[in-house]
């Protein structure tokens, strides 16, 4: 076979590897994007939130279908806790097949080069390179690349391939696209309780012209024996809440999973992974978008700069992703610890109670002056410092921040 070369291959040709594309090629790079489908942007397996700064980073504004200026949030027993402000932008809802090619179209324009209907089935790191064996259209292609760079999702052939670890939590996702839901114009709706979410929350999501994403997320330890899609079903039989699915049409169905907790290794001799490979989902939402974006925009410049040198040993690439990507996992991590302690570990019970606490004024006030859904941990802070209702877990909280 004739050998194909490239300075780097990205196998995935989603958000993150359009985007890893994009900033590598405009940096005059020779880049390949493998994508297994022959379409970008499907299958569809996302809530599809992409939040003001990570659009701002593609101004991809075209794929918007809707502005989300809030969320209603449910309490098991129906206290309602508002969070936003009319007016004020929080989030986008995208379609997800016009964001996924919108980016990637933006690799193409910056020179990279896409393959569809390709995926490696074999790959060899050494010290002149790595030896990608790829399936394109039913033929077999040999493709050699400085670095190969694994942006292939949360079942990362990548990551499996050079046996990278696991990411630390992989939530379970349903979700179905229905017509006929009459929620508010502009605000979310998410509802939690163990009946419908085990330790997670569910979700419905305005996503243009009379249609919402309804979703709930949970971990198979949450959910001991239970199917997902079960949870789905007691949600829309809630009795608090059925009175709101009941004039549904479901138009499409989507399960995948949500991988998020950094694996132990992200890099190798000539290797790396980004976005859902690396398990970079958020812990509090499995939003993955902007920590992928983040992740590859930290280390540009000396990743650059080394496969021009072609220094791209696993020393040389621990070094260049230790500090920006170890900031990274130890906020997720305090995210996750937070989000144990006031939601995923509290019984119906004790989260009857937080909301109770949550829907008082001043509270509010708190969570709309530092509310923000890329970083959920100053706010968790601020919570259990400012509400004297939740002091009594401020020292169970310092000490899991400390081992966390």
């Amino acid at each position: 076979m004739e050998r194909i070369h490239y300075d780097v291959v990205i196998v995935g040709a989603g958000p993150i590897g359009g985007r890893a594309g994009t900033l590598l090629a405009l940096e005059g790079l020779k880049v390949l994007m493998l994508e297994e489908h022959n379409e970008i942007g499907r299958p569809f397996q996302c809530a599809g939130l992409v939040t003001p700064s990570a659009m701002n980073v593609v101004k991809a504004y075209e794929t918007v279908l809707e502005e989300v200026d809030g969320a209603l949030i449910h309490g098991p027993s129906g206290t309602l806790v508002p969070v936003g402000t009319d007016g004020t932008l929080r989030t986008y809802v995208v379609c997800r097949k016009r964001f996924d090619q919108a980016v990637v179209q933006q690799a193409m324009e910056a020179g990279a080069h896409l393959w569809v209907n390709s995926t490696p089935s074999d790959a060899n790191a050494n010290e002149d390179g790595v030896d990608v064996t790829v399936q394109r259209n039913g033929e077999q292609h040999l493709v050699t690349c400085k670095l190969l760079i694994g942006a292939d999702g949360a079942h990362s052939w990548t990551r499996r391939h050079f046996k990278m670890g696991r990411p630390k939590e992989l939530m379970i996702g349903f979700q179905t696209e229905v017509v006929g839901y009459e929620g508010r114009s502009r605000w979310l709706e998410m509802y939690s309780g163990s009946d419908i979410a085990p330790g997670f929350f569910a979700w419905v999501i305005p996503s243009g012209f009379d249609t919402h994403r309804i979703g709930v997320w949970s971990t198979a330890e949450h959910l001991n024996g239970r199917s997902i899609e079960s949870c789905y079903n007691d949600l829309l039989n809630h009795p608090l809440w059925q009175d709101r699915f009941t004039n549904i049409n479901e138009v499409a169905r989507y399960v995948g999973p949500v991988p998020s907790g950094m694996v132990r290794r992200t890099i190798g001799n000539r290797v790396m992974l980004l976005g859902d490979a690396a398990g970079m989902a958020k812990p509090t939402t499995g939003g993955g978008i902007g920590p992928g974006f983040h992740q590859i925009q930290s280390i540009l410049k000396p990743l650059v700069n080394a496969i021009r040198e072609d220094t791209l040993t696993q020393p040389t690439l621990k070094k260049i992703t230790k500090k920006p990507w170890d900031a990274m996992k130890k906020e997720q991590d305090r995210a996750r610890a937070l989000r144990n302690l006031l939601v995923s570990e509290c019984s119906d019970e004790q989260l009857d109670t937080h909301f109770l606490n949550f829907s008082h004024p001043s509270t509010l006030e708190l969570i709309n002056e530092i509310g923000d859904i890329e970083k959920p941990v100053p706010l968790g802070m601020a919570l259990l410092k400012n509400v004297p209702a939740f002091r009594k877990l401020a020292l169970k909280a310092s000490v899991r921040l400390l081992l966390s």
